[in-house]
């Protein structure tokens, strides 16, 4: 909240120079406050029910062990839903907001490895997954190390 508040007053300042310097930090802080009350809100209203929604094509025998909160990079769009580990294979099943839908299946016994990358090259928060015929597949998760250790622990 504090960073936004400031960058948003001194913009504020700076656009309008008749604008006392008192002003522009009362607004800052308004903006500040009303940003992180409403931002959760509204990002809960718009993509909640769609995140607790999700549910993945299975096999017949196929039984959901874990889900994680993800987002693949498909080109440019990194589209945003669920990691399903189940007992055969890693399922990544987007949500209904974003232009690139779908399901995306990785057999355990394609995937030659999975590591650590950095979202824009700056980001500790990227998970990549290498198959043996070379596609690779690049997450955004949180608590990346444990992820990468469920996934791991699933590799044949």
């Amino acid at each position: 909240m504090f960073f936004s508040a400031l960058i948003y007053g001194i913009v504020i300042y700076f656009l309008n120079t008749t604008r006392n310097l008192e002003s522009a930090i009362l607004q800052g802080v308004i903006f500040g406050a009303l940003f992180v009350l409403l931002f959760p809100w509204t990002l809960k209203k718009m993509i909640g029910k769609r995140i607790d929604t999700i549910v993945p094509e299975l096999f017949e025998n196929e039984k959901v062990e874990e889900e994680i909160f993800a987002s693949l990079f498909r080109g440019i769009e990194g589209v945003g839903g669920k990691i399903f580990l189940t007992n055969d294979r890693l399922i990544f099943k987007s949500h209904s907001l974003n232009i690139q839908k779908g399901q995306t299946n990785i057999d355990y016994s394609e995937i030659s490895s999975v590591g650590r990358r950095k979202t824009m090259k700056i980001i500790n928060n990227g998970m990549k997954i290498l198959t043996n015929k070379g596609q690779e597949y690049c997450f955004v998760v949180n608590d990346r190390e444990s992820q990468i250790q469920k996934i791991s622990s699933k590799l044949v």
